[in-house]
């Protein structure tokens, strides 16, 4: 339905679906008819109750636009859920490339001579629907209680995933602990190895070394029991002559 000569409001009802303590939207589309850019602006005579966005803008010849309504959260249901709450939508035609930020007030001032629209929305409460209490596979002629079954399995086979998961990754966790401790005690073996060889190592150069001083030690004393032989030897050859000289 045309909002004026500008342009077409689809659709030319704001219909809210009603529920306590939730808010609630819908939406309308504008639509340049014309080969004109043309400014529109939204108001409602309740304020605080509605957020509309965008509220103003610009709509290029021939293409559309897009506005979402908002109703805040609602503590209490209007009487017989009718709304008084209206909206009013203007157009005008703007200056060829215009844009959001060249829209003012003055634009929308009724003036002579200027190619203008305006259209009245009224508001509509829908009660939301309640949740249906019977199962959707009983219109096919299955029974609640197969419903229920078929949803418990469901959350078996939830439940059974997620336990495999759980148990997979326990496993692999305790396959990677033994690893690790594996992995330390072959670091802890390999120390310990080495530094056996090491302790080999100096025993067997300890060693060499005894060896070496037992032998210098040896010799040491057979040159000594030699000289002393020497000695002893010659004293006695003395002795014999001495003797001999005075027989």
């Amino acid at each position: 339905m045309s909002g004026g000569d500008l342009i077409n409001i689809h659709p030319t009802e704001l219909k809210f679906p009603f529920e306590l303590n939730k808010q609630s939207s819908c939406s309308m589309q504008l639509a340049n008819k014309t080969d004109q850019y043309v400014a529109f602006k939204v108001k409602t005579t309740n304020p605080k109750k509605y957020c509309v966005r965008p509220n103003t803008g610009i709509v290029l010849p021939g293409s559309t636009c897009d506005v979402t309504v908002t109703m805040q959260a609602q503590k209490e249901a209007p009487p017989d859920m009718e709304s008084k709450d209206k909206f009013l939508l203007q157009s005008v035609a703007a200056p060829h490339g215009a844009t959001t930020k060249d829209i003012t007030p003055d634009m929308f001032n009724k003036e002579a001579g200027k190619v203008m629209g305006e259209f009245k929305l009224r508001v509509i409460y829908v009660p939301a629907s309640p949740p249906s209490p019977v199962p959707e596979g009983s219109e096919e002629g299955s029974s609640p209680r197969e419903s229920v079954l078929e949803n418990g399995n469901q959350n078996n086979v939830m439940f059974d995933a997620s336990t495999r998961s759980g148990l997979e990754a326990n496993h692999t966790r305790f396959m990677e602990e033994p690893r690790n401790k594996s992995s330390e005690a072959s670091s802890i073996i390999s120390k310990l190895t080495e530094e056996k060889t090491s302790a080999m190592q100096k025993n067997q150069k300890l060693r060499q070394e005894l060896d070496l001083m037992k032998k210098e030690i040896s010799k040491s004393r057979a040159c000594g029991f030699s000289f002393l032989f020497v000695v002893l030897v010659g004293l006695l050859g003395i002795l014999a002559g001495y003797l001999v000289k005075k027989t």
